[in-house]
């Protein structure tokens, strides 16, 4: 896509020194040449190109400097680029530095790279690595939990950043220190209505910290309380009777009849996956019984109509309502599955996951059958 004389021409445009006019072409070329997976591709590897384009994030001209963040945005949506771009030894480094700045009018084009090179295991441990030498993975958490920390940025992607990197053991425990009071910042956030991402990005880190099974009394219990924080944005107006309110936490109890429901599907299949996991340790099981959840999840169920979430959902219902595992089976994590058995689960997963897209498929063509209805009307 490049030859060698076109690429040693280009790159000698992008430089500090070079006139604005002339450097503004050549960052709106490379721009261009990022919209593809060949392009990508090309200047993944070639090395010079990534360096000059995080050093062209510090000049003067705005216009260049956003080319080059949505040019470096585009190279880290590719995984097969990743490699390249962290061979660029200052690349974190200098990332990091912008985006504990305040006033950097470019903080959420940085947000995006991180989560985007942070979403494959392997290039997440280089960046949390890098995260905990420079800034520490407390002061990201500190920036996220500053209501308007940057009057430029939103910095709503630092959730899904958080998300990702508690793919790793080593930032779930971070999060779930108990002398930190990390995650109790965190679950306000499962109702913040202004950004679906930033919500998302919480409920898949709190899912992801779930998998720490050791912890899930801690979280259940009053130091942390996550229940009533994930049982919240599931439950609506629906009148419960007198005893099933009174059973339930406090925060669950007599919902006004505005009440509303997480609006996003994926957010929703994530809170029902997250109190899942809770219950599959005893304690948690039981916990989870205690607190009356059944109600909550008996109304969502008539409510919902995404097939994969209802699957969801059910699946948590029978957990519910179903008698406890037998002895030795009851740490459903660490229960150690027949081969035998697991190729027949593993095809009752494809098929139901095929009846999920059937039952999609219809439900889209309802809603368009609708409409289209709807538009005929005088």
């Amino acid at each position: 896509m490049l030859e060698d004389k076109e690429a040693k021409d280009l790159l000698n445009f992008l430089t500090l020194e070079m006139r604005p006019d002339l450097k503004g072409q050549a960052t709106g070329y490379i721009l261009g040449l990022t919209g593809s997976k060949d392009g990508c591709k090309c200047l993944g590897n070639k090395p010079e190109f990534i360096k000059a384009l995080l050093t062209l994030t510090s000049d003067t001209s705005i216009a260049v400097v956003k080319d080059c963040y949505n040019a470096l945005i585009n190279l880290s949506a590719d995984e097969t680029v990743h490699h390249s771009l962290l061979k660029e030894s200052t690349l974190l480094s200098t990332l990091l530095g912008h985006l504990l700045d305040p006033g950097y009018i470019f903080a959420d084009q940085i947000c995006t790279i991180l989560t985007n090179l942070s979403r494959n295991e392997k290039t997440c441990m280089d960046v949390f690595r890098v995260i905990q030498d420079e800034v520490g993975l407390a002061k990201i958490v500190e920036v996220f939990c500053t209501e308007g920390y940057n009057k430029n940025a939103s910095l709503h992607y630092l959730g899904p950043l958080l998300s990702n990197l508690t793919q790793l053991p080593v930032a779930r425990h971070f999060i779930l220190d108990k002398d930190r009071c990390v995650i109790q910042r965190l679950l306000s956030y499962t109702q913040y209505e202004s950004s679906t991402i930033r919500r998302g990005g919480v409920v898949g880190t709190l899912r992801n910290c779930c998998f720490e099974y050791s912890y899930h009394e801690w979280l259940l219990g009053d130091k942390v309380d996550i229940l009533p924080c994930l049982l919240l944005p599931l439950a609506g107006p629906e009148e419960l009777s007198e005893e099933e309110n009174e059973n339930l936490p406090v925060d669950l109890q007599y919902l006004p009849e505005d009440k509303k429901r997480e609006k996003d599907p994926d957010i929703r299949k994530m809170l029902l996956e997250t109190i899942m996991l809770l219950t599959a340790t005893k304690n948690g099981r039981d916990i989870v019984k205690k607190k009356n959840s059944y109600p909550i999840m008996r109304e969502f169920h008539k409510w919902e109509k995404e097939p994969d979430v209802i699957a969801s959902c059910e699946k948590l219902v029978q957990v519910l309502i179903g008698d406890d595992p037998e002895p030795g089976m009851e740490n459903l994590l660490e229960v150690d599955i027949p081969k035998e058995i697991e190729e027949k689960l593993q095809v009752l997963d494809e098929q139901e996951q095929r009846q999920i897209a059937k039952e999609k498929e219809e439900l889209q063509k309802r809603e368009e059958d609708s409409k289209s209805n709807e538009s005929l009307q005088p």
